[in-house]
């Protein structure tokens, strides 16, 4: 159990410092010792309540026309998403998008070492947006996600309130979804119970460590964990 108290601080440090990738982190740290279907009901489970801090922590910074139409979009993508899993390989799909998560974060990270500050391109913008809408929702995949949000979002605040309340909205209907298919079972929830602590802990000394830190160099920390993330699913579907 204390890969799991280890899972569930670090997980969400990186959580309340960047405002994503606790999954990431929760899963590759039990991937070793534990199945996918018993660590992912209980990322989720710890994942809601740590949105809600965030979202409400960040609430002046929430802009409508960020994460409304990414909400949609994430709800578009998870009704056929949870028929199509059932009869399509996923992993082919999420091979190719961990490429594209990588190419972006690369380009990102360019762009925070750079002097220059490009416009980006509205239709660029808009086809990333989409994507990332469909693949969080079909998969629960939130990097290309992260990457768009990054891209319209001028600050930390901004990045972490909108992302996150997105994040509530995919989160809601996979735990409903959850339910329905009998993963959150009364073992997950005693789970949860007993890491609650360990992830509020973690969440909480995340976000102190951020507010002593400069908000570029927690952009770029974020951009390093976005190709990570990428990588991460790259390996995963190969």
């Amino acid at each position: 159990m204390i890969f799991w108290f280890i899972a569930a601080f670090t997980a969400y440090f990186v959580k309340g410092l960047c405002g994503f990738a606790n999954t990431l982190i929760f899963t590759t740290i039990l991937s070793f010792g534990a199945a996918n279907a018993s660590i992912s009901p209980v990322d989720l489970l710890l994942g809601y309540p740590a949105n809600l801090i965030l979202t409400w922590k960040n609430r002046r910074s929430l802009d409508p026309k960020v994460f409304l139409p990414l909400a949609i979009l994430v709800l578009a993508g998870s009704i056929p998403g949870a028929l199509m899993l059932r009869n399509v390989d996923a992993r082919p799909i999420k091979l190719v998008f961990g490429v594209v998560v990588i190419a972006l974060g690369m380009e990102i990270l360019s762009r925070e070492f750079s002097k220059k500050r490009a416009r980006a391109s509205k239709l660029v913008l808009a086809v990333i947006g989409v994507t990332a809408g469909m693949l969080c929702g079909l998969f629960g995949v939130g990097a290309l996600l992260a990457a768009y949000v990054s891209r319209v979002t001028e600050n930390d605040e901004s990045f972490k309130a909108n992302i996150s309340a997105v994040f509530i909205v995919d989160n809601t209907f996979r735990i409903i979804l959850y339910k329905a298919l009998g993963l959150l079972t009364l073992v997950t929830v005693k789970s949860v119970i007993i890491l609650f602590p360990f992830a509020l802990l973690g969440l909480f000394t995340g976000i102190n460590c951020c507010g002593h830190m400069n908000d570029r160099n927690v952009r770029r920390i974020t951009t390093v964990l976005l190709i990570l993330s990428g990588i991460s699913l790259v390996l995963k579907n190969l």
